[in-house]
């Protein structure tokens, strides 16, 4: 249009500091934000319906910072050569918030408008009885902070924005939208392209019904199920295919919970075997998924490759204390074997620093895992007070310590204490669970069991060596991992020294020669067994305890059941639940 003003929208998505100070960043990364595409949707659809008038263009650029350096000043003069805009910091997490600001600082001091939103501003409106002092801290600097989801309020944030009358705060955490018929996810191919796999990411629901005290999910989506329908799933598909774009994460904190996946799932695999549409994903579930019907070969069907698993522990005792009611571990290997049976990969979250954890028991209860349950991959969390949860409302309410650096709050770094371990024992058995559970023999049994269930050897060792390799060779863990670590030397979190060029460059390059050669002599290793394993005629006859077929009345004889009186328990708990079924049953 001939004469039309240009609104410039900046949308960016934060990384966060490693220890050193350094931004995070990769030149391809691992996980897509879900938040960028929600946001990028919602603000092409208002640019599609001129929501600034019809004179006005609203022009959007998406970065996120995992895999595409910001850089303030230049983002500041596009600004400036456009009619008005703003810089949206999206899906800000409590341990990228301090990033958030740093990134919101200069951007403020050249007059540029910059609201945050995300799990740290939500959460902690949510769950505090005031503002905490760094949110207090960056709403001094002119920040506008956005609290909730962004779907029917994105327009007036822009317009108060263009008429220069943005709003301290916008809290819409008591008005949760629906979703169904909503705009949808959506991210430009070429910011799909950084991303390792080209995968992109969409929710088909938010919400989790659970009650985890751990957990900031149910206090910024809320604990009732919003989901969006199989017709909406569809077009997301679609519009992401006609762009070459075939791989998902569905980022559901636990897709087994959404009330329409089974329509959903019907309609993927109409799509797959329908019409041989080429589609697959990841998805988030509970460990009970398997207990409702068809759930698990729907999902296969329907394109599931690889499915994340909130197993989070082995005691019983710990996973009461977290609220954590629905794990229950007398149900571990019949859920992980019927995922194996569809050939799907499985991860597992685990956390440590529940209150009965020790080192010991820690790396005692690693074993265990190990040889009795057939999970493929396991990563490792510290237990952390998010802000958001319920922990660490009641830690601040009764004046526990907590770390004041958010920068901490990313589940790698202990920040509370605990009764039985020292922070420095915590901290360092987390660093250890990795090389206990990656062994050389572990991942040799894992390539094993997938050969005997029609899994890709192949691929599992790749996914193998990326969780250990990104722990033990990046020192960051595999969920923030990625492929060949960007650094720029400028780019330090403000109170760290500026590093000299020859100190810096010879420390990045030393540190990429280390990564690269390190990953490359451990698939040099393991490519060799993968081979040999391949080759084996008889690798469908493999099998191990974990494998083995449960049987009720042989549980005893594992150690998951026998090492602590809860576990001894809940095995008991449920031999009567299967006496009292088989008596109900031979009543008729």
């Amino acid at each position: 249009m001939d004469g039309a003003k240009i609104f410039r929208l900046v949308l960016i998505k934060p990384s966060h500091y490693d220890d050193d100070g350094y931004v995070i960043q990769w030149a391809r990364s691992a996980i897509p934000s879900n938040t960028l595409a929600t946001l990028y949707g919602l603000a092409a659809d208002c640019a599609a319906r001129r929501v600034l008038g019809d004179d006005v263009v609203i022009e959007i650029d998406a970065y996120d910072e995992t895999n595409t350096r910001i850089r303030p000043a230049q983002i500041a003069r596009r600004i400036r050569d456009a009619a008005g805009g703003m810089v949206g910091i999206v899906g800000v997490q409590s341990n990228q918030f301090p990033r958030a600001v740093d990134i919101a600082r200069p951007l403020r001091e050249a007059g540029i408008p910059v609201v945050i939103g995300g799990f740290h501003v939500s959460g902690c409106l949510a769950m505090l009885p005031g503002i905490p002092a760094d949110i207090r801290a960056a709403m001094a600097l002119g920040i506008s902070v956005f609290a909730g989801e962004a779907e029917g309020r994105l327009e007036a944030v822009l317009r108060d924005a263009w008429q220069g009358t943005l709003q301290p705060v916008y809290n819409h955490m008591d008005d949760l939208p629906s979703l169904e018929g909503a705009v949808y996810p959506i991210l430009p191919a070429e910011r799909v392209a950084r991303t390792a796999g080209q995968h992109t990411s969409f929710d088909a629901g938010r919400g989790c019904p659970f009650q985890c005290s751990f957990c900031t999910i149910i206090n910024v989506q809320g604990r009732k199920s919003r989901h969006r329908s199989a017709d909406d799933v569809e077009r997301i598909v679609r519009a992401n295919l006609a762009r070459g774009i075939r791989r998902f994460f569905i980022t559901d904190d636990n897709f087994a919970r959404n009330k329409n996946w089974e329509p959903i799932f019907d309609r993927l695999i109409a799509l797959r075997e329908g019409e041989g549409l080429n589609i697959s994903f990841i998805i988030q579930v509970d460990t009970l998924c398997h207990k409702t019907p068809g759930f698990v070969e729907k999902a296969a069907r329907a394109g599931c490759r690889r499915v994340f698993i909130g197993l989070e522990n082995i005691n019983p005792d710990n996973l009461m204390s977290a609220k954590k009611r629905q794990n229950k571990i007398t149900e571990y290997r019949r859920m992980l074997q019927m995922w194996k049976a569809v050939g799907v990969v499985t991860y597992a979250g685990y956390i440590l620093g529940f209150p009965a954890d020790t080192p010991e028991r820690i790396l005692a209860d690693i074993e265990i895992i190990k040889n009795e349950l057939p999970v493929d991959l396991l990563e490792f969390f510290c237990l952390t007070p998010l802000p958001g949860s319920e922990d660490h409302k009641n830690l601040a309410a009764r004046g526990v310590w907590m770390d004041p650096d958010m920068n901490k709050y990313d589940l790698e770094h202990v920040t509370t204490g605990h009764a039985r371990m020292s922070r420095e024992e915590w901290q360092d058995i987390y660093h250890r669970v990795w090389e206990a559970y990656y062994t050389p023999e572990h991942i040799e049994r894992i390539m094993q069991r997938a050969a005997a269930c029609g899994i890709s050897v192949g691929k599992v060792l790749f996914y193998c060596l990326w969780f250990y390799g990104c722990k033990t060779l990046e020192g960051i863990h595999p969920l923030e991992g990625g492929y060949l670590r960007r650094m720029y030397r400028l780019d330090r979190r403000p109170g760290l020294p500026v590093e000299s060029r020859q100190a810096f460059y010879r420390r990045w390059l030393s540190h990429v020669v280390r990564a690269h050669w390190g990953i490359f002599s451990l698939w040099w290793r393991f490519n060799r067994v993968r081979r040999r394993i391949k080759a084996d005629p008889n690798r469908r006859a493999y099998t191990d305890l974990a494998l083995t077929p449960v049987a009720e009345d042989a549980a005893e004889s594992l150690a998951l059941f026998s090492t602590t009186d809860a576990a001894k328990a809940a095995l008991d708990k449920k031999r009567r639940e299967v006496q009292q079924r088989a008596a109900v049953a031979a009543t008729g």
